[in-house]
């Protein structure tokens, strides 16, 4: 599909990788890729599996574009923000296949998807911005709300605590966790389930279901186009 999304197509889904160096950041270039990818995949009416490289599935947005200027991080984030209302909203069901560390962006996008399995050991899961001096943007904390209960809300995103795996499970960032050996393969067999779904029945009952969030994102994403500054120097 590009340098840094592949895109496969199989009988019943399409896998979806994120190839972007060794932190698979999330880039103007991955998120272009993962749009044209959501395009193929739903042009072919296949079940998604979203997936990155072995031990990462990103650390997050590209934090040389992020220190750039305020404008260039906004530019970013705001995209970002648009990729989630989208998976959120996408009529196919959407697997994620968690390889190893989710931080920042990439914890989002694990809330971003309908399904989400990560691997044992020791990898780290959640959102540091507001550690590295980013003061959450107001799609952030609406998607974090969407997924995350009241109390994992508070500490993952005013607290920027990162959980381990089995901690992620327990915070609502992953739904299960696998052996690294069986992550692809637990992954097709719930897609594979998932195929099996009323395609509209599917894509409706998303939408009633998360009809008060997207709501809340899209208002969110108003907001930030709004705001001056991301990062706090």
């Amino acid at each position: 599909m590009n340098e840094v999304v592949h895109y496969k197509r199989e009988e019943e889904y399409a896998i979806i990788t994120i190839a972007n160096g060794k932190a698979n950041a999330i880039s103007h270039e991955v998120i272009e890729g993962l749009n044209t990818s959501l395009d193929k995949a739903l042009e072919e009416n296949k079940v998604v599996i979203l997936t990155g490289q072995t031990g990462i599935f990103s650390a997050g947005f590209d934090l040389k574009v992020m220190a750039k200027s305020p404008e260039s991080a906004k530019e970013l984030v705001t995209k970002g923000s648009q990729l989630s209302l989208r998976m959120l909203s996408f009529p196919k069901p959407i697997i994620i296949a968690c390889n190893g560390h989710a931080i920042a962006k990439g914890a989002f996008l694990l809330l971003s998807s309908d399904y989400r399995i990560g691997v044992e050991g020791d990898y780290k899961i959640g959102m540091n911005e507001v550690q590295i001096g980013m003061t959450m943007h107001h799609a952030g904390i609406a998607i974090a709300r969407a997924k995350l209960s009241h109390t994992y809300l508070d500490r993952s995103v005013n607290n920027s605590e990162i959980y381990n795996p089995k901690e992620a499970v327990k915070a609502g960032f992953l739904d299960v966790i696998v052996p690294e050996d069986q992550l692809l393969p637990t992954a097709i067999k719930a897609a594979k389930l998932f195929s099996q779904l009323n395609e509209k029945a599917h894509a409706a009952t998303k939408l009633k279901v998360r009809k008060p969030h997207l709501a809340a994102i899209e208002k969110a994403i108003e907001l930030d186009l709004q705001e001056e500054i991301f990062i706090n120097q």
